[in-house]
Order: structure tokens, then C-alpha cells, then sequence
């Protein structure tokens, strides 16, 4: 160590202090070279670290354990800006560095610039903004469809009804495997108060696209919403974009979550699509929010959060529908769950939810005016509903019922009017969470509408009487199978076809959920 400390204030000597005669051979002539090369380097340190305050460098900041890095210089939408996690020069002019000539491993630090310092988040702060990955997730799901008709009216001459749902356009004389959905959803939380919500859905058929014949799996928008919240512990906010209107249990759960293949015609005929554009206002009390995590933590069918209290304003012409007269609807909903273990051993753990909707609306249908469709009159569109869920822990029932008023067409009349209506369904299951082939859940529904249809040209009168028999089997967590028998009794949703078909289906539907 001493050869090579020698050695190097040697070349350092000939550098520094170029007029020291190279012919100095003695020991003493070495001896005194080294005093004054050591007298020079102490006192150029001291000047510099007197005259910069002598500060030393800092260490490097360790970030916290479990705190994910971002990239530089990103401004999420929440308008905070994000501390960098990247390699950064360190501040602009040079930074002294300890020196020791006794200390070899103080001479690289002197000689190398310094490693670029890692900025470390406020250690004050309990989370930083993150970035739009980080924010926002991507999930969805698809619904593989068969329907197979066992005995019954597929086919019809004209002017008589044949056996055919508004909710499902694979029910025909025709049809194999048909898509029912295909959904993606981006969503997440852009601010600690604002969350957004997008999904398309890419199994929409479009009529007309070679003369009278449609197409299948055009993209359409569904939902296109953003959340804010009104308090930091997210019981109150404010909705507004194109979402579900509060009218309708089943018409608030989501077709994910939903048992039955299809929502029943009387109260999804309220809001077909069930989605408008408006905004909506939502409260939800801890205490009820408390149940509905514990319900969805069993692996409960839930209606989603649409608060235990809702109401809002929208266009009111239902789903990507233009809006045509000046007139907004107005919904609200109430919804409260009852957890019943007060009632015995019997019931411990089971949740009876009950509640109501309503709405008001002027509905402008299309009509049919010779050979032409247009935009008739504006109807007047209003009703009240009831609803009553006993959670399946094992047996459950579910219930419906609404009344009220709408466009529907009159043959007699020729024309559309504003007519009564009612009907909703009534729903029985049981759920087994442990068998051979996972979980399952085996139902029966009978449902009935007798109204009028109006997002159909001339709104037409649906007269529906329904028996539905299926189980639901899920073998593994992202694999849904649905199989159903339906007795059907329809009327179609065609003024230009009369009387009631009748039939019987057997019914499949695969889900992938992602």
C-alpha cells in the first residue's frame, strides 16, 4: 500500500508542480517533494470546503418499502404532479467530495463525478399520485350463445307472430351461436374524488346494411360516465355521462352478475338498453354499505353500488338515442337491505333487501307514416315499481312488479297512444357453493308484461307469459355456464304480425370472465 501510495503522489507531483527538478535523486530531495505536495492538497481542501460551506454529499434516499417507482415528468389528470422515481443529474456546480490523502478510498469519489441522485417521495406523505397505468384497470367479459327451439311457433306465415324476444336476436328459426355480449371495461380513479368508467360493447347488430339484412358485432358505446365524489369516505357523489338509469333492480344489475340469460320484458321495458345520458346523485350509508361487502364477499349476485338512495335527470330517450323534444326524464330509486339474524338461528346471516323506483318521462317513438319512418308525437311515459330480494344463503327468492302508463300502438286506432301497463316476474333459487363441478346455482322464473315496447317503430304491444327453468355452473372462477328450458308465450314486437306465439327453448350460454 505504501509502494502505491508513493507511486501516485509521484505522477501527482509531476503534475502539480512541474518546475520540481525531475534530476532530485536523494532521499531527503523525495522526502521534501511529498511534505509540500501533502501541505498543498490539505490546504486546497480546506479552502474549498470553507468556501462551500463544507457540505458533503448526501446518500442516497431509499425509497419505502412496497412503493411502486413512476416514469419522470408525468401529470396525471388529478393535476399533481409526480415525483420522479427515474436517474436524475444531481444540482447544477460541482459538489465537494471528502478527500483524505491517508485514505485511499476517499481518492475515486475526488476524482469520479458523483452517481445521479434518486429523488425520494416526501416521507411525510402516505401515498403519491400515481400514473394513468397505475390509475386505471381493464376488464371485461363475453357471452357465448346457443338457443335451440324444441317445439313451437319459429316460423310463422305473414301477419302471424312468431316466437321472437326484444332481448335476444338468436332466438330465430336460423340461428346457431350468436354473441350476446362481448364487453370491455376501462375504469378506475383518476383523482382521490373522481373515478371514470368506459365500456363498449362489440356484439351489436345493425340492421340495413345490404338491403334488409343486418350485421353483427359493430362496436358500440354503453357506458361513459365519471364519478365525483362529494366526501372522502365516497358515500355521496354525483354521476355524470352516459350510465344506467336508477329504475329497476334488475335493470341496475349487471348482465355479468345477472342468473337469468335475459332481464324480464316488464321492467326492462321501462328503460330498454337501460342507460341514458344525464346525471345522477347517489348516497350509501356505512352501515349499508357494510352489507353489500359482505354479501359480494360471499360470492352474492348484487345489483352493483347504485346507492341506497338515487336520482337523477337524463334525456330520456333511452340508449345512443338522439334526444328529440325539449323534456328531461326524472328517475329515483330507493333500495335498503334488512339483515334478519334478529330473527332467529334460522335466518342468521340472511339479508332481505326491499325497495322502489319511479319515473317520469315524455317519450317521442318512430312511426311509420306509408312508406316512410319518422318521428311521431310525444307520449306521455310514467311508472312505479316494487322490488324484494332474499339473498340466497342457500334459498332465495327475487321479485318485481311495476305499473304505469306509455306509447304503445292501437290497431284499432291506426295510430300510437299513451295506454296502461303492467306485469314483472317472480324468481326462486338456490345457491350450492361446494359439489364435484363447483359451485352452482339452480333457478326458476316466471315472468309477464302486457304493455306497449317503445323503442320499436311504432312501439308495438308485447303481451309475454314466461316459465324459465335453468342452472348456473361455475367450475372455475372465470368460467360461467348457464343452461335454461323456457316455455314461451310472446307476442311479437311487429304491428304488422297478430296473435301469440307459443314454444319451448332450450337455451345455453357460456361466459368468460377477464
Amino acid at each position: 500500500m505504501k509502494q502505491r501510495l508513493l507511486t501516485a503522489l509521484l505522477l501527482s507531483g509531476a503534475l502539480v508542480l512541474p518546475s520540481v527538478r525531475a534530476q532530485a535523486q536523494t532521499v531527503a530531495e523525495l522526502q521534501r517533494q511529498i511534505n509540500e505536495l501533502k501541505a498543498m492538497i490539505k490546504a486546497q481542501a480546506q479552502a474549498q470546503a470553507e468556501g462551500r460551506g463544507g457540505r458533503r454529499a448526501a446518500p442516497v434516499a431509499v425509497r419505502p418499502a412496497g412503493v411502486r417507482t413512476t416514469d419522470a415528468g408525468t401529470v396525471p389528470a388529478a393535476g399533481r404532479p409526480i415525483e420522479s422515481a427515474v436517474a436524475q443529474p444531481a444540482a447544477s456546480g460541482p459538489v465537494p467530495h471528502r478527500f483524505a490523502l491517508d485514505e485511499p478510498d476517499t481518492w475515486y469519489d475526488a476524482l469520479v463525478p458523483p452517481a445521479p441522485q434518486l429523488l425520494a417521495d416526501d416521507p411525510g406523505r402516505v401515498a403519491r399520485p400515481k400514473t394513468w397505468f397505475e390509475r386505471l384497470s381493464l376488464r371485461g367479459y363475453t357471452q357465448l350463445r346457443g338457443n335451440e327451439f324444441l317445439s313451437g311457433d319459429d316460423t310463422a306465415p305473414a301477419g302471424r307472430a312468431r316466437l321472437r324476444s326484444v332481448h335476444d336476436s338468436g332466438i330465430t328459426d336460423r340461428n346457431n351461436f350468436t354473441f350476446r355480449r362481448v364487453r370491455l371495461v376501462l375504469q378506475g380513479d383518476i383523482h382521490e374524488r373522481v373515478f371514470i368508467y368506459l365500456q363498449p360493447d362489440f356484439a351489436v347488430n345493425v340492421s340495413n346494411q345490404a338491403g334488409s339484412e343486418g350485421r353483427q358485432h359493430y362496436t358500440q358505446l354503453r357506458d361513459a360516465f365519471a364519478d365525483v365524489f362529494l366526501d372522502d369516505e365516497r358515500r355521496t357523489r354525483l354521476r355524470f355521462g352516459q350510465q344506467k338509469v336508477p329504475y329497476g333492480w334488475e335493470n341496475l344489475q349487471s348482465s355479468q352478475n345477472r342468473l337469468t340469460l335475459d332481464r324480464s320484458d316488464a321492467i326492462n321495458s321501462a328503460v330498454p338498453g337501460e342507460r341514458d345520458i344525464g346525471i345522477s346523485f347517489y348516497y350509501t350509508p356505512w352501515h349499508v354499505q357494510r352489507i353489500w361487502d359482505r354479501l359480494a364477499k360471499g360470492g352474492q349476485k348484487l345489483f352493483g353500488n347504485y346507492g341506497a338512495f338515487g336520482v337523477g335527470i337524463y334525456n330520456g330517450q333511452t340508449i345512443n338515442r338522439i334526444e328529440v323534444n325539449n323534456d328531461l326524464m326524472t328517475a329515483m330509486m330507493v333500495t335498503w337491505p334488512f339483515e334478519l339474524d334478529g330473527l332467529g338461528e334460522a335466518f342468521r346471516g340472511q339479508v332481505l333487501e326491499v325497495g322502489g323506483s319511479a319515473y317520469r318521462n315524455r317519450f317521442r317513438p318512430e312511426a311509420t307514416f306509408g312508406a316512410s319512418t319518422a318521428l311521431g308525437n310525444t307520449y306521455d311515459d310514467e311508472r312505479v315499481g316494487l322490488h324484494a330480494i332474499l339473498y340466497p344463503q342457500p334459498f332465495g327468492l327475487q321479485a318485481e312488479w311495476n305499473w304505469g302508463r306509455g306509447p304503445e300502438y292501437d290497431p284499432v286506432a291506426r295510430t300510437i297512444l299513451t295506454k296502461p301497463l303492467q306485469g314483472g316476474y317472480v324468481q326462486a333459487m338456490m345457491r350450492v357453493d361446494h359439489s364435484p363441478v363447483g359451485p352452482f346455482m339452480p333457478y326458476i322464473r316466471w315472468q309477464t308484461y302486457d304493455g306497449g315496447w317503445k323503442v320499436a317503430t311504432n312501439a308495438p304491444r308485447l303481451d309475454t307469459d314466461e316459465l324459465e327453468l335453468g342452472v348456473e355452473f361455475q367450475p372455475i372462477k372465470s368460467v360461467e355456464l348457464t343452461l335454461a328450458y323456457a316455455s314461451m308465450k310472446r307476442r311479437e314486437a311487429n304491428i304488422g304480425r297478430f296473435g301469440r306465439a307459443e314454444g319451448d327453448l332450450f337455451r345455453g350460454q357460456l361466459q368468460i370472465n377477464y
